[in-house]
Parts: C-alpha cells; structure tokens; sequence
C-alpha cells in the first residue's frame, strides 16, 4: 500500500505551488513591461506645437512613458527642419501653427517625402477641419485638452497599424550598416517596401527609370542584399 499524505500536507504543496506560480506571472509581467519600455525608448517622436506649455506638457508625459524626444517645434519652419536633421519616428502635430506652414502642410510632406505616421493634436474639431484631416491620413485625431491617455493610447495605436518598414526611421537603419544611406535612397527604399514598381518610383520623385535603377543598386549593395525581397526582409528584422 502507498504513502498515505496527510491532507495538511498536500494543502501546503498546494500552495507553494500556488505562489510559484503567482511569483512567475509577476516575473513575466515584469519583463513585459520591460520589454514594452525598451521598445518605446527606441521610438523617437518630434512634438510640432505652437504653445510652449503645451508642447513642454507633452515632452514630459512622452518621457515619463519612456519615449525619445526627437526635438520640439513651435514652428511649421522649424518642424520642417527637425524632420530633415532629426529622423524621427513620429510626429504629434498641431494644426493651427504659423501662416505660412500649417499642420496640414507638413502633414503632406510627411506623406509625400519622410513616409513616418503622424498625430493631430487640435483645438479644432469641425467639419471642415476634419474634412482635410481625414485627406491626409493622419495615425490618429486628438482634440485639446487632452489627457495622457488620450496620447500614450493613440501612439501606440498608431505604430502598432504601421507597418514596421514604415516607421523604421533613416537614423536607425544606418545604426545597422556600415556605408549610410542618403537621404534620397532612403525615400526610394521606402518606396520599394511600398510595392511601388521602378516606373511609378521614377514618376513619384520625377527622376528617369535608370537613375532609380542606380539608386536601387547602391541601396542592394549599402543593405548587403541582392533583391527588393531581401530588402524588405532586412527592414522588418531590424
């Protein structure tokens, strides 16, 4: 006959057992959490906001949260400008800044040249407003006042429906290889993780078909790879 286990006994294994399993879920909760914070440490967002309180607001819930500031703009100009030295990975935009350069404006150059999502935070929420908005495609839609769920929520909203190539910014890319890559040939590979064929690349940057082919054959060798294929492969393991 068998061991007979007193039932105090088994209750204690029980419960041991019980907070094992209690101190695991606590360990993968915390390297979750870990892992979440290291992801958003790596994601750089520029804050394009013509109120100083406001744009200084934003910086520090993005940073208590664990992001990367690329640089805060209180300009359309200087938002521009920031886009082309900082390569960052998403831009909070406001809409109504200086009269020369809207929050629209840069919108469609975000769409046309950089290819990097992009949320608008507005006082204005009216039908004309909303109208031009939705013309641009924007990752996401905040009106003011807003709260820090209200951003943190809608960021990662947005990368999560990026696909990973498109908001992989230039800077990051040329961490991972040895010759950079310009300016240019980053917009060309960006067009070719679009699907775009040489042709339509061609008519989207008004250049000729052979001058993209040697831009697609300086990116191959820059990548160290051989195909569109295996370019676009290299950009979703980085």
């Amino acid at each position: 006959m068998g061991k007979i286990i007193p039932i105090s006994k088994t209750n204690q294994q029980i419960q041991k057992l019980q907070e094992s399993k209690d101190d695991l879920e606590q360990l993968l909760s915390k390297i979750e959490y870990s892992l979440h914070q290291t992801q958003n440490m790596m994601t750089k967002i520029l804050i394009v906001e013509d109120e100083p309180i406001i744009a200084e607001d934003l910086a520090m819930m993005l940073k208590n949260s664990g992001y990367q500031i690329a640089g805060i703009a209180n300009t359309g100009t200087h938002g521009l400008d920031m886009l082309h030295t900082r390569n960052p990975d998403l831009v909070l935009l406001d809409i109504a800044l200086d009269p020369s350069t809207s929050g629209f404006d840069i919108a469609r150059i975000i769409n046309e040249k950089y290819k990097i999502p992009f949320i608008f935070i507005t006082s204005y929420s009216d039908t004309d407003t909303l109208r031009i908005a939705r013309e641009v495609k924007p990752g996401g839609f905040i009106v003011k006042p807003f709260k820090k769920n209200d951003i943190i929520a809608n960021i990662e909203m947005t990368l999560a429906r990026t696909p990973k190539s498109k908001h992989i910014s230039l800077s990051k890319i040329n961490e991972h290889i040895d010759a950079p890559l310009s300016s240019k040939e980053y917009l060309i590979l960006c067009s070719i993780s679009e699907g775009l064929s040489n042709k339509e690349i061609a008519s989207q940057y008004h250049i000729s078909i052979n001058t993209v082919k040697t831009y697609i054959k300086r990116i191959f060798i820059k990548l160290n790879v051989n195909s569109r294929t295996q370019a676009i492969a290299l950009l979703t393991r980085l």
